[in-house]
């Protein structure tokens, strides 16, 4: 916030409320369950590791031993990381065999990747 001459410039200077715009803009509110998920959504995907998984299998689906050796983690640390994100409904995951594979849940991740690179992007 600048200050200037003591006052904010980036608040009204007057008290004024545009009632018909309030009441507009709470009837497109998402409702409160929703808006936690949502937030529980963004949390999943705060972590750079969790964003690197997602980077990677936004190209092709991988097993844990695959992605552990592209990050450079052990699969200890990489299970942690696919559980979270499993538990998110952000991955989904396949076995073949005595190897499981995971894969992102839906194209919406991606688009939720590729739109917030392009938003740092911007700048």
């Amino acid at each position: 916030m600048n200050v200037e001459a003591g006052k904010l410039e980036d608040v009204c200077e007057i008290n004024f409320t545009d009632e018909e715009a309030i009441v507009l803009v709470r009837k497109s509110l998402s409702d409160e369950p929703k808006i936690h998920r949502i937030a529980e959504i963004f949390k999943a995907l705060s972590d750079p590791t969790r964003i690197r998984v997602i980077e990677a299998l936004s190209i092709r689906e991988l097993c844990v031993c695959d992605l552990a050796n592209l990050l450079g983690m052990t699969q200890s640390a990489i299970s942690h990381q696919l559980r979270i994100l499993r538990q998110n409904s952000i991955l989904k995951y396949r076995k073949e065999g005595r190897i499981v594979y995971y894969s992102l849940d839906d194209e919406h991740v991606s688009e939720i990747l590729d739109s917030v690179a392009s938003h740092v992007s911007h700048r």
